[in-house]
């Protein structure tokens, strides 16, 4: 078997100095018929390491569950990558960041409000200890030394921005040993002097993490790394070369010429380099995270980075740059990936429109709470939730939440009579009289990811107040947005079909024919806010803030004939029609 180890200035690959050329490819952020594409892409632009995070709650949804079907089944992702004759590198976290919801961590470990969170605290240890046996479980037979071709996993993760828990970090060394890890560990972390103390741990070898942007070159950043890892080799396991985006702001974008400058200096350097993203891939089924520094930003579906190879698994401008790059440093295989096609343009009207609230019990079951309760107080916590209770007040009134987490439409008697968001710090609103029926559509737009407020309960928190008094007596309906609601009946009954604008919330459908599975990008530039399935498959969600205008549908999920799309429209639809666009559209780059 191979022998990797971290010598005096390089990495060793039985004997002989390797250089890693890696790129970030989350499995779970990409459908699992196009993994060994991506791989492939990342083969032929000259990488020879791919690298992922694991996702905890992905894998955990609830307690006592390890999924690793589908999707999750990072047993046959790290095959493929060994079958395309590539390493691997593995962070399993517990805490990822990744701009994925919660930062990888599941919400039901912190129902218990006494569970620390990244520290060394017995109750959240144990878990922790739990999920990486089962997690590196799947890993330890894919290791270097048994045959297989990961070369390296990582403890923790920037944790040096968070907290400076040496013996939670000693913890996290301790369990992820017994799970049967031999390889070399790491950590990473800003290249600035207090993250990297913070952030490392001795025995386990320090790397960086920064990008193409600012005022600090990568010489710099090398050297502040070389004074807290004075021996081994140099690497940046987060090169950033694009950057995420939030509702209502601009798609980021990276200058592709300096990325690729920057690469060459770090390359040159014989630093080993893994690019944060390679591809992104999709935030499918309301998996993003969200920002909050003061003002909450939850992110948007698409998670195409600006990467090399963009959402669609199509090479892009900076794929190019970075291959001429790389091919200077390692022999790079051929053929150049070709241009991609575009992607079929389609339009179908949609039809059949039903209203939530004219027949809740067809969504799902009402349970009743004395108290307000919050999302997290439900098992397991849903995403979207309607809740009614009825006024029995005098007058006009202005109604009070505690906090929202992190977007309420509210009505009256079933007429619309505001909506509040927690990204706004918006808590009340008038209401013109208050007897009457008093409903709510409640959403979780993401949990944060990144920094103090991980962990923290969704929903409506500390109850909502009305005249100065607490509102009670409250019917609650979570909605399983697992798979899309179907409130059709069959055979279809005929129902009153749109010719204007549509106002939510409200299920619309439509079925169009393919005559072979493609990749396909949904216009919802003329929607409001919502969520879209096609087959059953949830593609995640579109806002008309933007700035993304269009939903990447993958080839796999299509099927030749007929295919069914169902769109649930939480605001006001303008264009009740379905159009699929030959090119993606994640909207403006500048503000």
């Amino acid at each position: 078997m191979a022998r990797f180890i971290i010598g005096e200035r390089d990495f060793l690959l039985d004997g002989r100095p390797i250089q890693l050329i890696s790129g970030a490819l989350h499995y779970f952020r990409v459908h699992p018929d196009q993994w060994a594409d991506r791989i492939d892409m990342a083969r032929r632009m000259g990488l020879n390491t791919i690298e992922t995070y694991v996702a905890w709650n992905a894998h955990s949804p609830k307690p006592g569950m390890f999924d690793l079907t589908g999707g999750l089944d990072l047993d046959r992702f790290l095959r493929l990558v060994a079958a395309a004759g590539m390493h691997a590198i593995v962070r399993p976290g517990p805490y990822i960041c990744a701009e994925w919801d919660n930062g990888g961590l599941p919400a039901w470990l912190f129902r218990d409000p006494e569970v620390g969170v990244r520290r060394y605290e017995p109750r959240y240890l144990a878990a922790v200890q739990d999920y990486l046996a089962q997690a590196l479980g799947v890993v330890a037979p894919h290791q270097i030394d048994r045959g297989g071709p990961v070369l390296l996993v990582q403890v923790e993760n920037e944790y040096g921005a968070f907290g400076d828990d040496k013996r939670y970090l000693a913890a996290l060394v301790d369990y992820i040993r017994a799970a049967g890890i031999t390889v070399p560990l790491t950590t990473v972390d800003q290249p600035n002097d207090e993250m990297l103390a913070a952030g490392g741990l001795d025995g386990v070898h320090r790397t960086a993490s920064f990008g193409s942007t600012g005022t600090r070159r990568p010489a710099d950043r090398l050297a502040t790394l070389r004074a807290h890892q004075p021996t081994g080799p140099l690497m940046c396991s987060e090169f950033w070369d694009g950057w995420f985006d939030h509702w209502g702001e601009e798609h980021h974008t990276t200058p592709t010429d300096r990325a690729a400058a920057d690469l060459d200096v770090l390359l040159a350097a014989g630093a080993s380099v893994n690019l944060y993203v390679f591809h992104g891939g999709t935030n499918f089924g309301l998996t993003n995270g969200a920002n909050d520094k003061g003002v909450y930003r939850p992110l948007i579906t698409s998670y195409d980075y600006d990467a090399p190879l963009n959402e669609a698994g199509h090479p892009t401008a900076k794929y190019h740059a970075f291959r001429e790059v790389i091919a200077r440093y390692r022999e790079v295989p051929g053929p150049v990936p070709p241009p991609a096609p575009p992607a079929p343009e389609l339009l179908a009207p949609l039809r059949d429109p039903v209203l939530l609230l004219d027949a809740p019990q067809r969504w799902g079951t009402w349970q009743h709470h004395e108290q307000l309760p919050t999302l997290d107080d439900l098992d397991p916590p849903p995403r979207l939730a309607l809740l009614r209770t009825r006024l029995r007040g005098t007058g006009p009134g202005v109604l009070v939440f505690g906090e929202l987490r992190d977007r309420v439409a509210v009505f009256l008697d079933g007429a619309p009579a505001g909506v509040l968001h927690r990204e706004h710090h918006e808590r009340a609103l008038p209401l013109p009289h208050t007897d009457g029926e008093l409903t709510l559509l409640l959403e979780d737009l993401g949990r944060v990811n990144y920094g103090p407020r991980i962990g923290e309960a969704k929903g409506i928190i500390g109850g909502a107040w009305l005249h100065g008094q607490p509102v009670t007596g409250w019917d609650l309906m979570p909605l399983d947005l697992s798979a899309p609601p179907n409130p059709w009946p069959t055979p279809s009954i005929p129902l009153p079909q749109p010719t204007g604008p549509v106002a939510g919330p409200a299920l619309l459908h439509t079925t169009f024919d393919l005559a072979t599975p493609t990749d396909l990008h949904l216009d919802t530039s003329t929607w409001g806010k919502g969520m879209a399935w096609l087959n059953g498959f949830h593609l995640g969600r579109y806002w008309r803030r933007g700035p993304q205008r269009t939903l990447y549908i993958p080839a796999p999920v299509t099927t030749p004939g007929p295919n069914h799309l169902v769109i649930f429209e939480t605001d006001t639809m303008l264009t009740p029609t379905a159009r699929f666009l030959p090119h993606p559209d994640l909207g403006p780059t500048e503000k």
